[in-house]
């Protein structure tokens, strides 16, 4: 492979990392704000928010990992939403696995059994899970309807319809 070619496609999928980080950072950061404030808890501790981050780009990787699995694909007589949703549930499939499978690897690390840390998950509430898989799955639903728009249309028209016609620099 040309090492331009390889360097291209490296830069993009770390700024496309990057990008799906912020993206779900910014709801883990408020969910924590959210779920702080709704417990009452003060001084909100800081570190709450540094696992938020962490597991954002966590699930950012996931996600990537899910999109290399199930490659996005836009049916253009179905539309997009049809087309992206039985993907969407597939992606939320991928990052709940995976995230169970981060759990077990965690625990064994502390020198848990990885069977108890894999149960551990969610804390240990099937409930649980399900109200952070819809929750998540509410988070991935916009951004996979973005790329959607970026795959039928393109990115230039994408942008040009969410943040209007940006003026040529004359230089």
């Amino acid at each position: 492979m040309h090492p331009h070619g390889f360097k291209a496609k490296a830069e993009a999928e770390f700024i496309k990392a990057f990008q799906l980080s912020i993206y779900f950072a910014t709801w883990f950061c408020a969910l924590t704000f959210l779920a702080s404030t709704s417990l009452d808890v003060r001084p909100i501790p800081l570190s709450l928010f540094g696992f938020a981050l962490i597991k954002a780009a966590l699930c950012a990787k996931f996600m990537i990992v899910g999109e290399a699995i199930f490659p996005i694909k836009i049916n253009k007589n179905h539309g997009i939403v049809y087309s992206l949703f039985l993907a969407s549930v597939l992606y939320l499939l991928v990052v709940v696995s995976l995230n169970y499978l981060e759990a077990g690897i965690h625990g064994l690390i502390k020198g848990k059994e990885f069977i108890t840390s894999l149960t551990d998950f969610g804390q240990s509430n099937p409930l649980h899970v399900v109200a952070m898989s819809i929750v998540y799955w509410l988070i991935v639903w916009p951004y996979l309807l973005l790329l959607g728009f970026k795959l039928t249309i393109g990115s230039t028209a994408t942008l040009e319809i969410l943040f209007g016609k940006q003026p040529k620099s004359g230089k």
